[in-house]
C-alpha cells in the first residue's frame, strides 16, 4: 500500500472508532473512564490531522485556500475612530 492509501485507511478506521465511541457513550453514560476514551479518540483524530499536514507527498490531497492581499493602500476612513494600541485615544494623554 502507498502512504496515501495507508492514511486513508487510518482515517476510515478512526471515523469508525468515533462512531463506536459515540454509541458506547450512549450506553455507559458520562463516567471518568468514558471521558478518557472520548479524549483519547479526539487526540488520535488531532494527531492524524497533524500527520496529514506533515506527511511528504500528501500535501496535494489537502486543499488550502489562498488569500490574496491587495497592494493598494487601505482607505484611511477605516481608521477614523481607531485608537493607537497602548497609547489610547489621540485626544487623551498617554499614561
Amino acid at each position: 500500500m502507498s502512504l496515501h492509501d495507508d492514511l486513508t485507511s487510518v482515517q476510515r478506521r478512526l471515523d469508525d472508532l468515533m462512531r463506536c465511541v459515540a454509541r458506547l457513550d450512549e450506553h455507559t453514560g458520562d463516567s471518568l473512564d468514558m471521558r478518557r476514551v472520548r479524549a483519547d479518540a479526539g487526540r488520535l483524530r488531532e494527531s492524524l490531522v497533524l500527520l496529514l499536514d506533515a506527511a511528504p507527498g500528501i500535501a496535494g490531497t489537502r486543499k488550502t485556500e489562498m488569500v490574496t492581499i491587495p497592494d493598494a493602500p487601505y482607505d484611511r476612513r477605516l481608521w477614523t475612530d481607531a485608537e493607537d494600541e497602548g497609547l489610547g485615544s489621540p485626544h487623551r494623554h498617554a499614561p
